[in-house]
C-alpha cells in the first residue's frame, strides 16, 4: 500500500490549490515541508478557508521548532490543546482525572509559558511582563503553566517553592485534592531532583495522573519518574500541525490515536529499520495534510513497517547520525545508554570528526559512572556510531535555546 487517499478524502481536499495537480494525475507524492511553505498561504487558500480566517475560526501559527526552522501553518484556535484534552478524556488509564475536573499544571519549556503570557497580554492590549504573574500563565480555566526559566537545571530554591505552592493551590481547589501534571519528562525529573536535594517532598503533593509530551523522553528519565510517582505516567506523541497521533498506556506501550488520520512508515534509508512517519490527516479542516513527511522517526516491535506496532518514536529525521552501518537515531543511542546504566540522566553525543566522538553525560546523583560501566558504555557507543568514543562526566549540560536538549552535536 502506498498510502494514496481514498475517494472520500480526495473530495474533501478538491478545492485546495496545493493538491490540484495530484488530483489530476491520480497520484499523491510525499508532501515535504518546503512544498507546504512554497506559495503559502495562497497554495492552501479556498473560499471556505478565507471565510474561516475572517470569522476567527482559523488562525496562522508557527510549528514548534526544536533545533530546526519553524513552519507556518493554519489551524483552528486551540487545535493542539483540544486534541490533548480529547485524548486525555478518552485515555483508558487516566480519563477519570479529566472527568473528575482535575486542574492541569504544565511544567515544560519557558517558551510555552511565554507564549501563553503573550496571548493573554494581547487580549488585554498590553505587553507581557518579563516574569508573567500567575493569572497571565493561565491558558484557560483548566491549565496553568509553571516554568519561568530556560534551563531547569538552574532553578533556584525560591523558584521551586513557588511552583510547588502553585501546585498545592490547584490541588486544594479540587474537592478530592487531585490534580493532573503535564510535563516534559526532563523538566519533571529536574523538579524531582531539586525537591529531593532541598527535602521538599512534604510540599509536593502526588499528582493523580501524569502526561509527558513535548520531546523525546529517554528510557532512564521515564524510569526515574516511575520510581517517584505512583500514578499512571503516559507518553503522548504528536505535533503542532497534526495534533496527537499516539499515546502510551501506563506500561509504556504505544497505541494509535488516528481519528481522521492514517500513517505510513517508510525506511529512512534502504534497508534501515528506522522509519519515517508519513501522515495523511484531515483532522485539521483548514489545512489537511496528505502523505505529509512529519520529520519524525520510529522503530517497530518486529522491524516491519507496521504503524500499529510502533515501539518507540526515536527522534527527528534531520538529526540522524550517518555511520558506516547506516543511520543512527536518538533512540538508538538512548538504548545503549540505558542498557549500560540507569544512573545516566542527560547525555549528549559530540561528534568531532569521522573517526571520533565524545559522550557527555550527567547522572541523577551527579557522581561519575563506575570505571567498568564507563568502559562498557564507551565500547557500546563506539560500536553504534562507528567512531572511537570517549565519555566525559559533567554536572551540567546546558539546555538548548528552545528549552529542549539536543542529543547530537556535530563539530565538523
Amino acid at each position: 500500500m502506498d498510502g494514496q487517499p481514498t475517494a472520500d478524502i480526495v473530495d474533501r481536499i478538491r478545492d485546495i490549490p496545493i493538491y490540484r495537480e495530484s488530483i489530476e494525475r491520480g497520484h499523491f507524492p510525499i508532501l515535504e515541508k518546503p512544498e507546504i511553505a512554497r506559495g503559502f498561504p495562497d497554495n492552501w487558500m479556498t473560499p471556505a478557508l478565507a471565510a474561516a480566517l475572517e470569522a476567527g475560526e482559523a488562525e496562522f501559527v508557527l510549528s514548534t521548532g526544536t533545533n530546526h526552522a519553524r513552519m507556518q501553518i493554519i489551524r483552528p484556535p486551540y487545535f493542539l490543546l483540544n486534541s490533548y484534552y480529547r485524548l486525555w478524556s478518552e485515555h483508558p488509564d487516566i480519563a477519570h482525572t479529566w472527568h473528575e475536573g482535575c486542574r492541569r499544571l504544565s511544567l515544560t519549556t519557558v517558551l510555552a509559558t511565554e507564549h501563553v503570557a503573550r496571548v493573554n497580554a494581547k487580549k488585554r492590549g498590553a505587553q507581557p511582563d518579563a516574569r508573567p504573574a500567575l493569572e497571565d500563565r493561565r491558558l484557560d480555566a483548566r491549565t496553568l503553566y509553571l516554568n519561568l526559566r530556560l534551563d531547569p537545571a538552574l532553578w533556584e530554591r525560591d523558584e521551586v517553592e513557588r511552583m510547588l505552592a502553585e501546585i498545592r493551590a490547584a490541588r486544594d481547589e479540587h474537592p478530592q485534592g487531585l490534580y493532573h501534571l503535564d510535563c516534559s519528562s526532563y523538566h519533571l525529573a529536574h523538579l524531582v531532583r531539586k525537591v529531593g536535594e532541598w527535602d521538599l517532598w512534604e510540599d509536593f503533593p502526588q499528582p493523580a495522573s501524569i502526561i509527558h509530551a513535548y520531546e523525546y523522553a529517554p528510557d532512564n528519565v521515564r524510569a526515574y519518574l516511575l520510581e517517584h510517582f505512583a500514578c499512571p505516567v503516559v507518553d503522548l506523541f504528536g505535533s503542532t500541525e497534526l495534533g496527537y497521533l499516539y499515546y502510551s498506556d501506563r506500561d509504556g506501550r504505544f497505541r494509535p490515536y488516528l481519528d481522521e488520520m492514517s500513517v505510513e512508515l517508510l525506511p529512512v534509508a534502504p534497508g534501515s529499520r528506522i522509519y519515517s512517519l508519513i501522515v495523511s490527516s484531515v483532522r485539521n479542516p483548514h489545512m489537511p495534510l496528505i502523505r505529509y513527511r512529519s520529520g519524525d522517526c520510529a522503530r517497530t516491535l518486529d522491524g516491519t513497517p507496521d504503524p500499529t506496532r510502533i515501539s518507540k518514536f526515536c527522534g527527528r529525521e534531520k538529526e540522524l547520525l550517518a555511520t558506516p552501518d547506516g543511520p543512527v537515531s536518538q533512540g538508538d543511542l538512548d538504548d545503549r545508554v540505558s542498557a549500560a546504566s540507569p544512573r545516566v540522566f542527560v547525555h549528549q553525543l559530540r561528534v568531532t570528526n569521522e573517526a571520533e566522538a565524545e559522550l557527555h553525560y550527567v547522572t541523577f546523583d551527579d557522581a561519575p559512572l563506575e570505571p567498568h560501566v564507563a568502559e562498557v558504555l564507551e565500547k557500546s557507543v563506539g560500536e553504534l556510531t562507528g567512531r572511537a568514543c570517549r565519555l566525559e562526566h559533567r554536572t551540567h549540560i546546558p539546555i538548548g535555546k528552545s528549552g529542549k536538549y539536543a542529543w547530537l552535536a556535530q563539530d565538523h
